[in-house]
């Protein structure tokens, strides 16, 4: 097969689609239609109505383009880092290689955080440790039509993006972002934290599959060697009292097997567990403190 699936200017949109699945199955690509269909879609601004009126219109001058991102998809890279782009509860969302790529799995904080709030529509602080794209702050800002929140974040260029997705998303007017380490340069107190902290033990990441383990930044995965390192740092933080307001709840992503390490770290720092949160597929994905 030529490289990008045989792909020229002349083949039409649906015959596209076709040829890019093939080639990506070719490829060994699990679910290689649902991935031809988010790459060659999104790079040609493509609606399913495009499809059904103007299936038939050549891709013209953007074939080479798609090409070279279906070579890149077969040769393991997502979906979403060569579109630069993904959705999250229903937003649009811009990335950089400092961020992580959001999943469907994070929406489970979203869910969490919005479930401990008693009024919606009161004027709330929120914080975000580890904002990255700012996913989760953007989310909690669009369903929450009083609150302002302030993203906190290592690194300059994630700032940047979750800066430029509250602005895309009609959330900037409420949403501030900071570099710093976890709590450190802030003041409380907040109404509500959350935080997708990194989480994978060091030696695990070479195992990880390799769309994460060579397209995810190493610093938004690498929880240190048993990877607890920072929820020791946030939960230690919001237990010295000085973030959460009295009975504000904190929301922290965990992974799948860490409940009971999470749980015992946050009680030994004087918060109390409120709630564990599973997501779709039902493992336990998010814990919820109180102070």
């Amino acid at each position: 097969m030529n490289g990008g699936g045989g792909l020229d200017a002349l083949t039409g949109r649906r015959a596209a689609l076709r040829l890019a699945a093939a080639h990506l199955a070719a490829a060994g690509i699990p679910d290689a239609e649902r991935e031809a269909r988010f790459l060659v879609m999104g790079l040609l601004g493509l609606e399913p109505r495009d499809l059904a009126l103007d299936g038939d219109r050549p891709v013209g001058e953007a074939a080479p383009l798609v090409r070279a991102a279906l070579d890149r998809r077969a040769m393991g890279e997502p979906v979403a880092r060569i579109l630069g782009a993904w959705e999250f509860w229903g937003l649009p969302f811009v990335l950089v290689p400092e961020t992580l790529v959001p999943r469907p799995d994070t929406e489970t904080v979203v869910e969490a955080a919005l479930a401990a709030l008693p009024d919606r529509t009161a004027p709330l602080r929120i914080l975000d440790l580890g904002t990255g794209s700012g996913c989760i702050l953007v989310a909690l800002l669009s369903e929450l039509p009083r609150a302002v929140g302030i993203g906190l974040d290592r690194s300059e260029p994630a700032l940047r993006a979750a800066r430029t997705n509250a602005i895309a998303n009609g959330t900037g007017g409420r949403a501030l972002v900071a570099c710093g380490n976890w709590c450190d340069p802030l003041r409380g107190p907040f109404d509500l934290v959350v935080s997708n902290p990194p989480y994978i033990a060091a030696g695990d990441i070479p195992g990880l599959d390799r769309e994460v383990a060579q397209h995810d930044p190493r610093a938004a995965l690498d929880g240190g060697a048993d990877g607890l390192d920072a929820y020791r740092q946030i939960l230690g933080s919001l237990g010295r009292g000085r973030l959460l307001k009295p009975g504000a709840p904190a929301v922290v992503e965990i992974g799948y097997d860490q409940a009971e390490a999470v749980r015992t770290i946050g009680i030994a720092a004087g918060l109390r567990v409120a709630k564990l949160s599973r997501d779709l597929p039902g493992h336990d994905r998010a814990l919820t403190f109180t102070h």
